[in-house]
């Protein structure tokens, strides 16, 4: 292990890190994969031939490279090359298709577009419609089905640059993330070096406290910031491996754990559940796993893994691809549950405000804001969207859109919901999160989404809605369910609305595209608790 200093701002970005670590853990482990284990230096080469090859097709400093890759080494070594050069690097998801995809790839306005075998077809299949700008492909250009690639290794043979330092500042846009699309159109997220750095120096290396020895296992699709805040990007500025899996599979999750001998994850959305839901095994506990982030278990599900599988999970926080940290629990104390968010951090200073940008007082629900003081300590703006951008502050207030409250005695922060996936009816604010947490509690209930369907009758009220995905042969019945959740929370938690659904519509990431819900609104089948013969009980 060898933590690199980046407390002088003339090291606060990742070519000086990466340089950093070559010189000095050169033999270290950096990446790891099946077929490949590459060592700090051999990273440090690799990206400076690539940085060549990149520059000889035209990229220069403040060009966009867009990266449509899978999990794999590439997309690292593009990135950090991409970075030597000045370039801003974007990673679009490998999920996107069709038109969604000729949208983001256009929005982007890249110089370069690199994308590999597996994901080429869909590139393909929209050439004709963008420009001529320059596409790289990773694999065998002989088979490809794009027009006119240049082949991945031919930049690996280009004259390797040499990067100098004192072109690069900690606040210049080093990559453009586009946001998960829960609440809509993503919009393009133009992130500082230091906005990365930051939220690994105050947030994750507190949270993993990383020993010589530890090794990341990272299942997170490499387009996800979580995967590079976590994972990549940690590994480069504690000098320790990370394992690289091209997806995460609940059956070979442990299996590949041992093989590694990794002792760190991080693992989002679903995919703590999956794990957890898994049929339990005797050797659960005895996997290489000294710590993991799991995002989000309730404190009973927390306690229930840490016991299962004899590691620990790491505290609370919060982050987002505008601002990569937020908040975060630093300590472990008695009086603060292990799952709340925690406090602001050093640079920075964080408060709940009502619609009006003013401060809520006592235990009300506000909106979390983040007023930063120090630079770039959130994001540069969204890509070609001045409008966006100004709406996403209150004067030097980032509006997180999140919903949050204080507690009143210890001032620690605790999540509520996402601001829009909250509703109001009849004077109240429900969360929806808080919904979720009672319905998913039935035996029965595998899945559950809550949302609001617009009240026609009253602007800004909602109906509640709930879709929810049964358990195999479960013959729950509609009321059966209302009214569980009427003897285990509120009377005005129970639905109008209900459909019991095969699935719910997913981003790659495993998170609720709830706009798609809403979308959806109200169908012929739809459960309606004023049509229905069930009562609620006040």
């Amino acid at each position: 292990m060898n933590q690199v200093d980046v407390s002088k701002p003339e090291n606060r970005n990742f070519p000086a890190i990466l340089r950093r670590q070559a010189i000095e853990n050169g033999s270290g482990e950096f990446l790891l994969t099946d077929q490949r284990r590459l060592t700090f230096a051999e990273v440090d080469a690799l990206t400076s031939q690539l940085a060549g090859g990149l520059r000889s097709i035209g990229v220069e400093p403040n060009d966009r490279v867009a990266l449509m890759l899978g999990n794999d080494v590439e997309m690292v070594l593009l990135a950090l090359a991409i970075n030597k050069l000045g370039a801003v690097w974007t990673p679009i998801n490998a999920e996107y298709k069709g038109d969604w995809l000729l949208d983001n790839l256009l929005r982007c306005r890249y110089k370069v577009l690199v994308v590999d075998n597996a994901l080429q077809n869909c590139v393909a299949a929209v050439q004709n419609r963008l420009g001529d700008e320059a596409i790289v492909l990773v694999g065998d250009i002989d088979q490809s089905t794009l027009l006119n690639p240049i082949g991945y290794e031919s930049l690996l043979s280009a004259a390797a640059i040499t990067v100098e330092r004192s072109d690069l500042d900690y606040g210049d846009t080093c990559s453009i993330l586009w946001t998960s699309g829960t609440t809509g159109k993503s919009k393009g997220v133009m992130q500082s070096y230091n906005c990365w750095i930051r939220a690994i120096v105050y947030g994750a290396s507190k949270q993993y406290n990383s020993r010589g020895g530890d090794v990341i296992y990272n299942t997170l699709p490499l387009y996800h910031s979580a995967a590079w805040i976590t994972g990549i990007y940690r590994a480069l500025l504690e000098g320790i491996p990370c394992v690289i899996e091209q997806k995460f599979s609940v059956t070979t999750f442990w299996d590949r754990v041992s093989q590694f001998k990794a002792t760190q994850t991080f693992v989002l959305g679903a995919m703590g559940i999956f794990l957890l839901n898994a049929p339990e095994q005797a050797e659960d506990a005895k996997n290489t796993l000294k710590t993991a982030g799991v995002v989000p278990l309730s404190p009973e599900q927390r306690q229930r893994f840490e016991e299962r599988f004899g590691l620990k999970i790491t505290r609370g926080g919060l982050g987002q691809s505008e601002c990569l940290l937020v908040c975060n629990q630093l300590e472990e104390r008695d009086d603060i549950p292990l799952h709340a968010l925690g406090f602001s951090v050093d640079d920075s200073e964080v408060c709940l405000m009502d619609d009006a940008g003013l401060p809520v007082v006592g235990e009300k629900i506000g909106e979390i804001c983040v007023k930063p003081l120090e630079p770039y300590v959130v994001f540069n703006g969204y890509f070609d969207d001045v409008i966006a951008t100004r709406e996403a502050f209150f004067g030097e207030w980032y509006r997180t859109g999140d919903l949050g409250r204080k507690d009143p005695i210890t001032g620690a922060l605790f999540f509520v919901d996402r601001k829009k996936d909250a509703i109001r009816y009849a004077g109240r604010n429900i969360s929806t999160m808080e919904v979720e947490s009672v319905a998913i509690r039935h035996a029965a209930v595998k899945e559950v989404a809550a949302f609001g369907i617009p009240l026609a009758e009253v602007a800004g009220e909602h109906e509640l809605k709930l879709n929810v995905v049964l358990q195999g042969g479960s013959d729950l019945s509609y009321e059966d369910l209302a009214e569980f959740i009427n003897e285990n929370a509120p009377h005005y938690f129970v639905p109008r609305y209900m459909d019991f659904v095969d699935s719910l519509p997913m981003t790659p990431t495993n998170k609720v595209q709830k706009f798609k819900l809403r979308e959806a609104g109200v169908g012929p089948s739809t459960w309606d608790l004023k049509l229905s013969s069930y009562q609620v009980k006040r």
